[in-house]
């Protein structure tokens, strides 16, 4: 059965918020994924299925204390991101992956081939775009920022989570603009490293 535009063009904005919202947050999107399913807010259908039931939403949540826990500590956080870039990824790509195997018909290299471009590069760009603000947050304020930094991180890896379960489209627009933005922070903390080195 062919899949509509709409339904592929819905699953495929799911994925991207869901991966993108990985590179906050490695554990906060599929704890709020496995919660909705819970609740009944989403179909539990293939790969999804792993997330149904409390236990692996309290597993999960363990891990979401200890990740954001983490963060809120000056310097921990700094090295954590050593960890947190490689795995940002491999979650993005993980999540939209599962995403699009529950939710389309799409032939498994199609998926997996978008699972990792588009999520694995919408996580791993969000990702670097965190690191980089963090360095200017550690630069200029020693560290003491930070927690701040992390706090906000969190929001926004639970409010981009909550948007691409409740409203996928809407959510794909602020990913977008997400994106840009984290690429801006790249460009603008790559050129002051290279200004620093020059001089």
């Amino acid at each position: 059965m062919a899949l509509d535009p709409i339904s592929g063009l819905v699953a495929v904005s799911l994925g991207l918020g869901l991966s993108a919202a990985s590179g906050f947050r490695v554990f906060l999107p599929p704890m709020l994924l496995s919660g909705a399913i819970n609740f009944g807010l989403m179909d539990p259908s293939g790969h999804l299925a792993m997330l149904d039931g409390w236990g692996a939403f309290s597993l999960l949540l363990i891990a979401v204390v200890l990740e954001i826990g983490s963060y809120l500590i000056p310097w921990v956080d700094n090295l954590l991101d050593v960890v947190a870039s490689p795995a940002a990824v491999v979650a993005g790509i993980a999540l939209m992956g599962t995403v699009l195997g529950s939710e389309t018909n799409f032939d498994p290299i199609v998926q997996w081939s978008i699972a990792a471009v588009g999520g694995g590069g919408a996580a791993g760009t969000v990702q670097a775009g965190t690191v980089a603000t963090r360095a200017v947050s550690t630069g200029t304020t020693g560290g003491l920022a930070n927690p701040i930094v992390s706090i906000g991180e969190a929001f926004m890896a639970i409010l981009i989570t909550v948007l691409a379960i409740l409203a996928p489209l809407l959510c794909l627009v602020l990913v977008v603009v997400g994106i840009a933005y984290a690429l801006r922070a790249i460009s603008r903390q790559r050129n002051k490293s290279q200004t620093l080195v020059s001089t």
